[in-house]
């Protein structure tokens, strides 16, 4: 299994704010396990964040446990790479980074909201960037390689000594979005592109939407979701075969204090195995 998650409830370093991500893993697991632990810490603990700049924050923290992670020799000797979507919940906003193609989404008064916007090679601004930086764009991969192009690790395509890692063929930098929340906003949902290559944004949000108001547990429709996308045949090939996580965020009183949440994730790994872990 390569993908990981991270749920704070309450941040060791602000008890008012919540975290949440997931981190979609390939190559090998070593850099989506340690993004999960350790990518709040560096977002947390920016000078930024303490200033209320929570946007750079997010941003230099992506960008810095980057870095971190490149001067370990048997992370950055793995070759690996990992997606990675987070959202963090505080003073009545949503803040969502990404680098990648996992996604995260937000039913607001009866509307889907994407919060991210994939990082696919094919996306003209990707493109542009991946040729300014001295890459290619060949069958819709990165150098005819990598399927995203944007994540954290993957250094061997981060070998530009003169260019910042901003500027590299593929970045860490991630997108942040923020929203101003109201009464209007019912669930979020963090998935990897397993989930994405199935369902739809509005897929997903109708289908967790009417079980929710049906009273089913979250938890419980997360694995629901999964079984939807689910291959019929994992022998056949094709789409549902790939490792699913799911994190579904069902908003309560989210402009009462403290922010009541419930919470569920599940992981499954195909073929043929299912990997539960359930956390609320």
């Amino acid at each position: 299994m390569e993908d990981a998650h991270t749920v704070l409830l309450s941040v060791p370093e602000d008890p008012d704010a919540a975290f949440f991500g997931v981190f979609d893993g390939h190559g090998g697991a070593s850099i989506a396990e340690y993004a999960s632990k350790h990518l709040s810490r560096h977002i947390f603990m920016q000078e930024h964040y303490s200033k209320g700049d929570i946007i750079e924050a997010i941003r230099r923290g992506y960008l810095e446990l980057d870095a971190t992670m490149r001067e370990n020799e048997l992370l950055r000797a793995e070759l690996a790479g990992s997606t990675a979507v987070t959202v963090l919940l505080k003073d009545n906003k949503v803040y969502c980074g990404n680098a990648g193609d996992s996604r995260a989404i937000a039913m607001v008064g009866g509307h889907v909201r994407a919060l991210s916007q994939d990082h696919k090679p094919t996306n003209k601004i990707e493109h542009d960037r991946i040729k300014e930086a001295g890459g290619f764009v060949d069958m819709n991969r990165v150098n005819g390689n990598l399927a995203l192009s944007r994540a954290l690790g993957d250094y061997n395509f981060k070998t530009s000594v003169r260019k910042s890692a901003e500027n590299q063929i593929v970045t860490a930098n991630p997108d942040v979005t923020v929203f101003e929340t109201s009464s209007e906003w019912q669930f979020i949902v963090l998935a990897c592109d397993g989930i994405w290559d199935v369902l739809t944004n509005e897929e997903v949000g109708s289908f967790v939407a009417e079980r929710l108001a049906n009273n089913i547990e979250p938890h419980l429709i997360c694995e629901q979701l999964m079984d939807r996308c689910l291959a019929p045949d994992g022998l056949m090939g094709g789409l549902g075969l790939d490792n699913m996580t799911i994190k579904l965020i069902s908003i309560k009183g989210i402009h009462s204090h403290p922010i009541k949440q419930d919470f569920a994730n599940l992981q499954l790994e195909t073929v043929g195995m299912k990997e539960l872990s359930l956390c609320k």
